[in-house]
């Protein structure tokens, strides 16, 4: 009996696997492109894959996680997990980015939906509007032009840079926030301008002194303000869902006769990697006198 014989006895062809692991043979040749799930032996003469039983239950396992709309990708970095704990930590990582991405979007739709329907004053009406008075403050502060779809990542890489250089500066003093000095759309760049409120004015000059101005990084004093705000969940600050919290400002700003003294503002006062999207993160605010 030749090897290829001894093989083919102890392995199941494809179609015997797919039937078995209850796929197709082509989902089959697609995940065996993709590296997700390899057959046990390939003939090298007819080209032939073929699996071994013990490869049902992983099979199996890419299809169910398939259902969930996982990427192949992602789908790899479970499977090839090293032990079950981490499959099941990185299977619940991608749940939850599911579940902010639902919710963003039902946030989406309802702020559409108030749109297309002329609802828009009862959509603005869920938002409640605050006025609190903010003392000055020295803030370090990074500035860039960016268009909305990277404006998420700069927000989180900036302030994490300026927080780490706060430890140099006395240490931060007040909740971060992003001014938005003009508009941050798909289709104009700001500039966005990142803020980190410090101790020390002094230490700080010199820390930015220091930076030069490969990030664009400055020293400033913040006057002291009144702020109308808004407070919003994670799954709102997406873009273009914490468009409504911006207007619903504007509307209450408009029926209260009061007048905008400066550019609006996100105020980010919670822990967002912590956070799930139903938890409130952030202060949409409007400078007013």
């Amino acid at each position: 009996m030749t090897e290829d014989c001894t093989v083919d006895a102890e392995l199941l062809t494809i179609g015997a696997f797919a039937a078995r692991a209850r796929l197709s043979a082509k989902a089959l040749r697609l995940y065996d492109r993709l590296g997700v799930l390899a057959p046990a032996h390939v003939d090298e003469a007819s080209g032939y894959r073929y699996y071994r039983s013990d490869q049902v239950e992983r099979a199996r396992t890419v299809a169910l996680l398939r259902q969930l709309d996982m990427p192949l990708a992602r789908i790899a970095e479970v499977v090839e997990a090293a032990d079950g704990a981490e499959a099941a930590h990185r299977l619940t990582a991608y749940w939850a980015d599911v579940e902010t991405r639902l919710a963003g979007q039902r946030t989406l739709a309802e702020y559409l939906r108030g749109r297309l329907s002329g609802r828009s004053s009862e959509m603005y009406g869920k938002f409640v509007v605050e006025t609190v008075d903010v003392p000055e403050r020295v803030v370090i502060t990074e500035t860039r032009h960016t268009l909305a779809d990277e404006l998420p990542a700069w927000i989180g890489e900036s302030l994490g840079r300026l927080e780490a250089g706060a430890r140099e500066c006395g240490g931060i003093t007040a909740p971060p926030f992003v001014v938005y000095h003009s508009e941050v759309s798909m289709e104009s760049d700001g500039p966005a301008e990142a803020c980190v409120p410090v101790a020390d004015e002094v230490a700080a000059r010199a820390w930015a002194e220091r930076r030069g101005r490969h990030w664009q990084t400055r020293v400033r004093v913040e006057p002291a303000r009144r702020l109308a705000y808004t407070r919003i969940t994670k799954a709102q600050v997406a873009h273009p869902q914490i468009l409504a919290a911006f207007e619903a400002v504007e509307e209450w700003l408009k029926a209260e006769g009061v007048t905008v003294d400066g550019p609006c503002r996100e105020v980010y006062f919670a822990d967002w990697d912590a956070a799930g999207p139903e938890d409130p993160v952030c202060d949409v605010a409007f400078p007013v006198k």
